[in-house]
């Protein structure tokens, strides 16, 4: 057995042996663990989807794609963007393709969720430099990172790396010109950074 597949198996069947060490039957600890397992992938699924599917419906109400705002028409665009990236490597493993992008693209979510708190401690009038200092430090060090793997996927035509990345990178980007612009909308009777 490989990949996926001999992962999960070991993964429930050691969850199980575990929770047999400490007395519960082995046969219900599979099952305790299979169901885990199962729901965390189905709920995983789920929120993925939602999540895509209220940026979607968010940037066509942005944009006066008045299709797109409706929750199916989005959802089945979702959908099949998904279907198309797990089957373009054959055997569903397109997606897999992604994962050199899901570290830095992880580091570039939190330095963006960094960024979000500190603007609203600073709209609220309370210190924000307990979030504004690391959030500084995390999107300039993936922000590079990105920049490097974009340059390496170019150099070696991985064209999927460096097209996701690279919209990802805009994607950062563009966030930060808006927070710039919330910023600069902010009456300052006094500083609220610090």
């Amino acid at each position: 057995m490989q990949g996926l597949t001999a992962k999960i198996t070991a993964f429930v069947g050691g969850a199980a042996n575990m929770l047999n060490a400490l007395g519960i039957p082995l046969e219900f600890g599979y099952a305790i663990i299979g169901v885990l397992v199962a729901s965390f992938a189905g709920t995983t699924l789920d929120t993925a989807t939602r999540i895509q599917r209220y940026v979607l419906s968010e940037l066509a109400d942005k944009y006066q794609v008045s299709v797109l705002k409706k929750r199916y028409p989005a959802t089945a665009v979702v959908v099949i963007a998904a279907m198309f990236l797990a089957f373009s490597q054959g055997g569903g493993k397109g997606a897999l393709v992604l994962w050199p992008l899901f570290g830095t693209s992880n580091q570039l979510l939190a330095g963006l969720t960094l960024l979000v708190a500190s603007i609203y401690l600073m709209r609220e009038g309370i210190r924000s430099w307990p979030t504004a200092v690391p959030m500084v430090f995390m999107i300039l060090l993936s922000g590079w990172a990105m920049t490097e793997n974009l340059l390496r996927y170019f150099a070696s035509g991985r064209w999927h790396l460096f097209f996701i990345g690279g919209l990802i990178l805009l994607l950062e980007v563009w966030m930060i010109l808006e927070a710039v612009v919330i910023l600069r909308s902010f009456k300052r009777p006094g500083s609220s950074i610090g």
